[in-house]
């Protein structure tokens, strides 16, 4: 049973109100102004909120403000009610995050259908919510491990041979176990280091004084470090001949060590998402007055619903498509854009690949 709170001053409404919502079924908490109706929404966490918006010292829209900065109570759905319903009252309303508005007088057909619809709307974003907290725990624990143990159990079992059978082994198989060492070495660093920065930039994102700081930031030359960046990249992958690479040498607002992070996780990306032999096209070009770093593959591409659910340890269709990753790469470098003013689009379509464009304004 769904329970409605109902904040107004005028007794016999209020009472109205109740007694319509108490018949349709719902359980009903009243509060006969600002404060009270503030104290019962804090107290009984009800699923929805109707309050008045005329009334004496704490008012509709300061109730509402005061709610919405309460993180307990900052996503009831609320709706206001008021006999003024003009234009600025109601964009004002909006600002401050009501849902919707009931103008009196309103008849219960009225109050029945916009209650049912906000709370409809809850329903679905509640679910919505929990699909995509299913998808993470769900990810999480099926990539976390496997990324962790792949290259330990690589490193753990090629360490004993060579610690153990060391006399046995040829120079060439010593330097080939070495090389399979190293390279699981650096998969567990770029793990490790991603979970690092992931968790810094969520940091600096909660502090304003912090987030502004990196956009002073300038690589006045940054072909050399996307060059160095890219090539590392496609050599790890054996990918020599699949780079299509042409980049201007374009000042970029952005500090180097953020830059190449960048380079090397969507080079990474492109890499990973298409199939050898196909065409990895980089380019840095002016395109009308902004500098854009456009990183496009000819891979699988991404469909229109998981664009929209591109996030922190989101991956996509893994038990069909082996993969490495956790995938924080495409998220880290999003970030790190936005850090310093700049923004990432992704144009995809399934089976012709993606197209992913840094946008930044032209440096000073």
């Amino acid at each position: 049973m769904n329970k409605i709170l109902v904040i107004d001053d005028e007794r016999w409404l209020r009472e109205a109100v109740s007694l319509a919502l108490a018949r349709k079924g719902f359980a009903v908490v009243q509060a006969g102004d600002g404060t009270r109706g503030i104290e019962a929404a804090r107290k009984q966490l009800p699923d929805l909120i109707l309050c008045d918006v005329n009334m004496d010292d704490v008012d509709g829209y300061r109730t509402l403000s005061l709610l919405r900065e309460d993180p307990r109570t900052a996503s009831i759905p609320f709706i206001l009610m008021t006999g003024s319903a003009d234009n600025a009252g109601m964009r004002l309303g909006m600002e401050l995050g009501a849902d919707d508005y009931l103008a009196k007088p309103f008849t219960l057909t009225d109050l029945c259908a916009a209650v049912d619809a906000r709370l409809k709307k809850a329903r679905t974003m509640s679910e919505q919510t929990e699909r995509k907290l299913e998808d993470l725990r769900d990810t999480i624990s099926t990539v976390l491990p496997h990324e962790m143990r792949t290259p330990l159990n690589g490193i753990l079992s090629l360490g004993e041979i060579l610690a153990t059978d060391a006399g046995t082994l040829s120079a060439g198989e010593v330097a080939e176990m070495g090389k399979d060492i190293h390279r699981a070495g650096r998969r567990l660093e770029r793990l490790t280091g991603n979970f690092l920065i992931y968790a810094q930039l969520e940091l600096i994102q909660s502090d304003p004084k912090k987030a502004g700081t990196p956009r002073k930031s300038l690589t006045a030359s940054p072909v050399p470090l996307i060059e160095a960046r890219v090539a590392a990249e496609v050599e790890e992958a054996g990918r020599q001949g699949d780079l299509d690479l042409e980049c201007g040498d374009i000042p970029l607002p952005i500090s180097e060590d953020h830059l190449g992070k960048i380079v090397s996780e969507l080079t990474s990306n492109a890499l990973k998402f298409s199939p050898p032999g196909s065409v990895v096209t980089i380019r840095l070009e002016p395109v009308g007055g902004k500098s854009v770093l456009s990183f496009q593959d000819r891979g699988r591409g991404f469909s229109p619903e998981n664009l929209l659910r591109i996030g922190a340890y989101m991956q996509f269709d893994r038990r069909i498509h082996e993969q490495q990753g956790v995938g924080l790469g495409l998220v880290i470098a999003k970030m790190l854009a936005e850090l310093h003013g700049g923004t990432l689009s992704i144009e995809s379509k399934p089976g012709e690949g993606s197209k992913l464009s840094l946008v930044f304004s032209a440096a000073p």
